[in-house]
């Protein structure tokens, strides 16, 4: 099936629920399930963002503001993970746990607006991966379009581009608690400590990198193309680095890859 059938698949399938809310993060993948959305169904379409301390500040801004310039009717809901003990025991079906609290305040949302449908931005590239979080959402009755059109991550990229979306070329984002080992607690420290090293090497050039945090070592994932750049600015990394409390800090040869702490399991 091409790019464009698929597309249209997507489109009836959103025409099909008559009203929809969208688990929107601002990524590529809810912001082109989001706008197509906006497109079928206009005004009962609905998107809302689900802010934590799991999700750092600038991903928060860069999705209000990509919002506001495609005109995305956008809710903004702050979500008390953290509240949650399960959650912050951190255990490898943490996605799970965290799918399942946010679910009930999508559903809430989707009440609030009569909306029929509630979506997410999951394609099929995710189902390679371990997403704990896909089985929680589908438990909750969350749709997954991409899913169900047989898009890929790639394709994805390929229809955003052609609608003329900016964001075609972002690169993916996870929550900050992805930056930590299975079992070593989530805490408000460890997130800020992530979420401020990652925000330092973005803004030296560094766009596609992880900083997985191991106790008092920072082990820094980026693309190999960007290890001479990394390591031109050593010192500073350093300097930053340690003046957060952070005692070690390792390039990993293996580079960027997505879930890498999921290679443990």
């Amino acid at each position: 099936m091409s790019i464009i059938d698929k597309k249209e698949v997507l489109q009836e399938i959103i025409r099909d629920c008559r009203s929809m809310l969208v688990s929107y993060s601002g990524g590529v993948d809810s912001t082109l399930l989001a706008v197509i959305a906006h497109d079928v169904l206009g005004e009962k379409s609905y998107s809302v963002f689900l802010d934590s301390p799991l999700v750092p500040r600038a991903t928060v801004k860069d999705a209000k503001k990509t919002a506001l310039d495609l005109g995305i009717n956008l809710e903004v809901i702050n979500v008390s993970h953290m509240e949650h003990e399960s959650l912050r025991k951190n255990p490898p079906e943490r996605c799970y746990i965290c799918k399942k609290i946010s679910a009930d305040y999508l559903r809430q949302t989707a009440l609030k607006y009569s909306l029929n449908c509630i979506a997410d931005g999951i394609n099929i590239s995710d189902m390679s991966e371990h997403r704990p979080g896909l089985a929680a959402a589908t438990e909750e009755g969350i749709i997954h379009p991409f899913i169900m059109a047989g898009i890929t991550k790639q394709e994805i990229r390929e229809i955003a581009k052609e609608c003329g979306l900016i964001v075609w070329q972002k690169p993916s984002a996870a929550c900050l608690a992805s930056r930590l080992p299975y079992w070593d607690e989530i805490t408000l420290y460890k997130l800020k400590i992530i979420e401020l090293a990652e925000a330092f090497l973005s803004e030296n050039g560094i766009i596609q990198s992880r900083v997985r945090l191991h106790g008092s070592i920072a082990r820094i994932e980026a693309i190999p193309e960007d290890f001479e750049k990394l390591l031109s600015i050593r010192r500073d990394i350093i300097h930053y680095f340690k003046d957060m409390g952070i005692s070690y800090i390792a390039l990993d040869l293996a580079g960027y890859r997505s879930g890498s702490m999921d290679e443990v399991l």
